[in-house]
């Protein structure tokens, strides 16, 4: 058995900047290193991610050097196991059921969908971040989690407080600090709709909590809906921005989506490409080891989802975006108990509802200078804008 290797050269600055080179060379030499930066184990094989995700035994969601208790002021579903995990996770799960999907949510989101590619400018340069991608996901989201009253300003503001918060793996206590004053903010949006729903009831997912027959405390429901705003936000938003900018400079693909109707491909490809939760960490429980690498009881494990996605073992030249590339299941969505509730919305209202809308009012759209558009992030990650001429 090997001795673990400590790197203390990559920074999370590296990370956040851009992390795919430091993944590509770590796969190839140390696919199991310690990272001083972000005191973590990380693992960037696919083999060994799907592996730590399906074995909650060994390798617990309990972490308590994670980031996110402070962020969160709570110990969340994201943080437990077993019986007790399932039970908040299907608490909510009434609000993502198929039936309730098919029947309620989409035409809510096809006709917010309508209004906003409508009211899009033709024939001017515009950044679709803040003028579509960021309020359509805040919007749809806000009416899934039943809190309506909450404006799409406020609720793409909570989410990236929440995101920094909860990948802030330097523990900065300035964002701790704003995850705090968010908190408030959310507390009484939330203390508010939920008295509203206890008087009439609908699909949302707050709803399905106040009015069950045995609910949680208000506390965790808060904390609870809180990961869905941060995370539920993030995943729709970041992988329409990522889809049109590796159709855009692929001009071949974007015409066979276009003509075959292929939005499914390019969501399922985007995500692959630039997966919007890169990383995920877990708790070793028991002494055990990773390609034979001694991994002590107690240390904190990081699965690198973006890196399993370019994992060259399944996946010929995965720096690039193909939607056309032969099909294998990818970890950008998590597996295991933890696997991500809401990827059917988010892959619906993206592929089924937003970009064939898009494209049948700009179906000439382009992308000025590919260059100008910045991807950030280590444990989420996304465009932070894609000026478009909207032709």
């Amino acid at each position: 058995m090997s001795a673990l290797v400590t790197n203390t050269e990559i920074s999370i600055a590296d990370l956040v900047l851009d992390p795919y080179p430091i993944y590509q060379t770590l796969r190839a030499t140390h696919p199991v290193l310690h990272v001083a930066s972000v005191n973590r184990i990380m693992l960037t094989k696919a083999a060994d991610t799907k592996y730590v995700k399906d074995h909650p035994e060994l390798f617990s969601s309990d972490d308590p050097n994670t980031p996110m208790k402070r962020a969160f002021q709570a110990h969340t579903l994201m943080r437990k196991d077993g019986a007790e995990h399932m039970r908040e996770r299907m608490a909510m799960a009434p609000a993502y059921s198929a039936k309730n999907i098919t029947s309620h949510w989409m035409p809510i989101y096809d006709k917010i969908a309508d209004e906003m590619v409508a009211s899009l400018p033709k024939g001017e340069t515009v950044d679709l971040f803040p003028a579509l991608a960021g309020p359509f996901a805040a919007r749809c989201l806000s009416r899934l989690l039943g809190m309506p009253e909450a404006t799409d300003d406020e609720m793409q503001r909570w989410s990236q407080i929440l995101i920094d918060g909860a990948g802030n793996f330097g523990f900065d206590p300035a964002l701790f600090e704003k995850c705090d004053l968010a908190h408030q903010e959310m507390n009484l949006c939330l203390d508010q709709a939920a008295e509203k729903l206890k008087a009439d009831p609908d699909p949302s997912a707050l709803s399905a909590m106040v009015n069950s027959d045995d609910p949680l405390e208000m506390s965790q429901i808060r904390s609870n809906i809180k990961i869905a705003i941060g995370g539920g936000l993030n995943e729709p938003r970041d992988a329409m921005l990522t889809i049109l900018f590796g159709l855009l400079t692929n001009p071949e693909q974007m015409e066979h989506a276009k003509q075959t109707a292929a939005w499914g491909d390019a969501f399922d490809e985007g995500v692959r490409w630039v997966a919007p939760i890169q990383a995920s960490s877990r708790l070793v429980v028991e002494d055990t080891e990773i390609r034979g690498i001694a991994i002590p009881k107690g240390e904190t494990v990081m699965t690198i989802q973006a890196s399993a996605c370019h994992d060259e073992d399944i996946w010929t030249d995965p720096h690039s975006y193909d939607i056309t590339r032969d099909k294998h299941p990818h970890q950008a969505f998590g597996n295991g108990p933890h696997f991500c509730q809401g990827k059917h919305i988010a892959r619906r209202i993206v592929a089924d509802i937003l970009l064939p809308k898009l494209f049948d009012r700009f179906p000439n759209m382009t992308l000025p200078d590919p260059h100008v558009v910045k991807f950030r992030g280590f444990g989420f990650r996304g465009a932070l804008n894609l000026p478009v001429h909207l032709n």
